[in-house]
């Protein structure tokens, strides 16, 4: 198991979608086998984006968006630096507005894998 291997990554992403709920990064770190670090946490980060990539040119929804922080329920800076810009969004990174705006990317990625599981 890697945190550089996209594909092992979209399929536990897959499955979480499918299940309807978003995993923290700790949570998907010890799925890939690893305890949590800031090391690990940046490899995998830097393989989210190589995961949605792969989801976009498959017309897909973004899975990356279902990988959470523990302390508030949100995707991590990295994500809103390129989800900001994806998705046209200004709004705040943090608190009710951006707790919204976050749970209807989910909503549609939830919706579209449980319709294929």
């Amino acid at each position: 198991m890697s945190v550089n291997d996209p594909a092992e990554i979209r399929a536990h992403l897959i499955a979480a979608a499918a299940a309807g709920h978003a995993l923290t990064y700790s949570e998907l770190l010890e799925h890939l086998g690893y305890g949590f670090s800031r090391p690990k946490m940046r490899q995998l980060c830097k393989t989210l984006g190589a995961v949605d990539q792969d989801a976009a040119a498959r017309d897909e929804p973004e899975l990356a968006v279902l990988v959470v922080r523990q302390s508030d329920g949100l995707p991590g800076q990295g994500w809103w630096i390129e989800g900001t810009r994806a998705h046209g969004y200004d709004g705040p990174w943090e608190g009710a507005k951006a707790t919204r705006f976050i749970r209807q990317l989910q909503q549609r990625t939830f919706d579209y894998w449980a319709d294929r599981r």
